[in-house]
C-alpha cells in the first residue's frame, strides 16, 4: 500500500483556535482524522506530523524519502520565506502537493509568493479542509499513475 506523509507547518497545531474566520474551526486533529479516513478509501496509508520548527520539518521531509511515496504539505508561514524547505523538497525526489486552508492571493501581499510552489507537483489553496482532501486525492492519483 502506498504511504503518504501529511506534514503541517508552524502554528497549524492551533487550528480551531487561531483566527477561525481565516482558518476555520476544525482542529489539526480533525483534519488528520479526515485525511486518514480518505487515505483508507483511496488505498493509501496516511501518516501525519506537525512542527513549528523549520529544521524539524526539513528532517521529516528527508526521513520521508525512506518510507513515503509522496507528501501533502502545508508549510504555513514558511511558504513565503524558506529556501531551505524548497531545497529539501527538491532533494527528496517525492511528489509534494502544497496545500493551504486560506486563499493566499486574497490575503496580505507578502503571502502571494510561495518559495516552494515551483518544486511541488501542485498547489491547492483557499478551500479550507477541502484543500487537504483534494491534495491527497491528487497525490494518490500521481502515485498510482505516475505517467498521468
Amino acid at each position: 500500500m502506498p504511504s503518504v506523509l501529511v506534514l503541517h507547518g508552524p502554528n497549524l497545531n492551533l487550528l480551531g483556535l487561531r483566527e477561525p474566520g481565516v482558518y476555520g474551526t476544525l482542529t489539526m486533529e480533525d483534519i488528520n482524522a479526515r485525511m486518514v479516513d480518505l487515505g483508507k478509501e483511496l488505498g493509501v496509508e496516511v501518516r501525519c506530523f506537525q512542527s513549528n520548527h523549520e529544521g524539524v520539518l526539513i528532517d521529516t521531509l528527508h526521513e520521508a524519502r525512506t518510507w513515503a511515496d509522496g507528501v501533502v504539505f502545508n508549510p504555513g508561514g514558511y511558504t513565503h520565506t524558506s529556501v531551505a524547505l524548497r531545497d529539501a523538497i527538491s532533494a527528496i525526489s517525492l511528489p509534494v502537493i502544497e496545500v493551504h486552508l486560506s486563499n493566499l492571493h486574497a490575503r496580505e501581499e507578502f503571502r502571494h509568493t510561495s518559495m516552494i510552489s515551483a518544486v511541488c507537483a501542485g498547489t491547492i489553496s483557499g478551500l479550507g479542509v477541502q484543500s487537504y482532501l483534494l491534495g491527497l486525492r491528487g497525490l494518490a492519483g500521481i502515485i498510482k499513475d505516475p505517467g498521468h
